[in-house]
């Protein structure tokens, strides 16, 4: 049962109460992940030392509990601190508002993920569509997706145009999302790879494994580019993925006297190695040779 802690004064002033841990219930597909991090661990003992500072907000639950709005996280910690209560507000709306304030009050985290923030900024622009439909709503509808997307972007200061770029990484096969929350794949061209079909995306997947490299944005563009056109395959794929990479034309590489190098091109040293060697397999085998090389040479001057 939920214990009053602070009486409401007036309309306008939210009750807090303090709730069993047990009848809070996570928001239905809220994108933001509850990691038992450091940072978990030092709020944790933050709230076992002056108790949760901030209340939870949450909202009556269809069939009993109270479903967390913000507060995932702060749940989590009390759990840790060994409390089985906490203070929330409870608060009445329906389910388009709360899923509004879920994004908005998560969103102000630190470290949220590429993928996280994708779908954090979807469910928000479908709840703010279906708003903008409703009737009874006496603002004025909104109009257009992009006009959509500028108001999804008010709290983070994202342009219309950005927040749409960061829902079409909801497009992405989920091996792809992870690649690209673990910096493997840079957001533009995840951006682009994210029109592949989801077949094509899956022999992308295949390519990377077997190059153990992934797309620049070049090679993303082209790949978009030849998928709309319908002709991008596996073996399309695959030839891209073994090119050598150039530079970004908004990327200068400087080479100083004491950092020259060298680089050979994976299709000039493809035909020295079986096809199924990986890149990093081939670049192993080099060392392995030069090493041994080094060796014979250092034996003959040693006679």
């Amino acid at each position: 049962m939920a214990e009053t802690t602070r009486k409401k004064k007036t309309n306008n002033v939210a009750e807090v109460v303090n709730i069993a841990l047990a009848e809070l219930y996570p928001f239905p597909e809220q994108p933001f992940t509850v990691r038992d991090d450091e940072s978990m661990q030092e709020t944790a003992a933050s709230i076992k030392e002056y108790g949760v500072l901030t209340p939870a907000i949450a909202r009556p639950r269809e069939g009993g509990g109270y479903e967390i709005i913000s507060g995932h996280r702060r749940k989590r910690a009390c759990e840790l601190a060994g409390l089985d209560k906490m203070p929330v507000i409870v608060k009445d709306m329906d389910a388009d508002t709360a899923v509004i304030m879920m994004v908005d009050s998560n969103l102000q985290r630190e470290n949220i993920l590429p993928s996280e923030k994708a779908k954090a900024y979807k469910m928000k622009l479908e709840a703010i569509k279906r708003q903008g439909a409703r009737t009874d709503l006496t603002s004025r509808q909104v109009v257009g997706k992009l006009e959509s997307s500028d108001i999804v972007g008010e709290t983070t200061g994202e342009s219309g145009r950005q927040i749409q770029r960061y829902i079409r990484l909801t497009e992405l096969e989920p091996e792809l999302q992870q690649l690209v929350d673990d910096k493997k794949i840079g957001f533009t061209p995840a951006v682009e790879l994210s029109y592949l079909q989801p077949e094509e995306q899956k022999q992308l997947l295949e390519a990377i494994d077997s190059e153990q490299a992934t797309p620049s944005l070049s090679q993303a563009q082209r790949m978009k580019k030849m998928s709309q056109a319908g002709e991008l395959s596996g073996d399309k794929i695959l030839e891209i993925m073994q090119e050598e990479k150039k530079p970004e034309q908004n990327r200068k590489e400087e080479v100083t006297p004491d950092k020259e190098s060298v680089s050979f091109s994976t299709e000039k040293l493809r035909k020295y190695f079986p096809r199924s060697y990986t890149p990093l397999q081939m670049e192993n085998t080099i060392i392995r040779l030069l090493e041994a090389w080094q060796k014979k040479r250092q034996r003959a001057q040693e006679r």
